[in-house]
């Protein structure tokens, strides 16, 4: 059998706890790592932007959820299984019965969260809290820019990027900006 990922429903805020229990069983022995090979709680990064600082935190991407690689075997899953379900906080697996095999996530669903939450091998998505919409007055807080003040022409919501209308030597001049530069007026 190949290695897939699988996901358990736990109590929201569960999460990290679950996950050092899940680690420290596999350490002790426990759960084959042969079996179980690597626990996740997806997480991205997100920075909020509020008087000109901006902060960054982590948010679980799927609250109450964990990622499981597991390569079950076709005999003695459910050993394995029910060592998992009976860790408290965990309610189960995702879409079986408790005495059904679990099934596991497909590839395309797996690789999509592994890419929001930075653990593939690329670059970590950051998302930024903080909306813009076109004609909201701003002023770019750093680089090249630094203290003009203009409107919004343009939001590029997948870049995180502005584009805005500035007075250049008295002409109205568009600049593209990142959405940490720039701060609502």
């Amino acid at each position: 059998m190949a290695k897939s990922w699988y996901i358990i429903h736990t109590y929201t805020g569960y999460e990290q706890k679950i996950e050092r229990t899940l680690n420290m069983l596999l350490n002790s022995g426990e759960i084959d790592p042969a079996v179980l090979t690597s626990v996740k709680v997806p997480m991205e990064t997100v920075v909020e932007v509020k008087d000109g600082k901006s902060k960054s935190r982590n948010n679980k991407l799927l609250p109450g959820y964990i990622m499981l690689e597991m390569d079950l075997p076709q005999l003695g899953w459910k050993a394995t299984c029910n060592t998992i379900r009976h860790i408290q906080g965990v309610t189960g697996f995702v879409g079986t019965n408790p005495n059904e095999r679990p099934r596991p996530i497909s590839s395309e669903e797996a690789k999509n969260l592994l890419q929001q939450s930075g653990d593939l091998k690329g670059e970590k998505k950051v998302r930024v809290k903080q909306s813009f919409e076109v004609n909201d007055k701003v002023k770019i807080i750093e680089g090249p820019f630094a203290t003009f003040t203009g409107v919004v022409e343009e939001f590029y919501a997948d870049k995180n990027k502005l584009r805005v209308n500035v007075q250049i030597f008295g002409r109205e001049t568009p600049v593209e900006v990142d959405i940490l530069q720039v701060e609502k007026i």
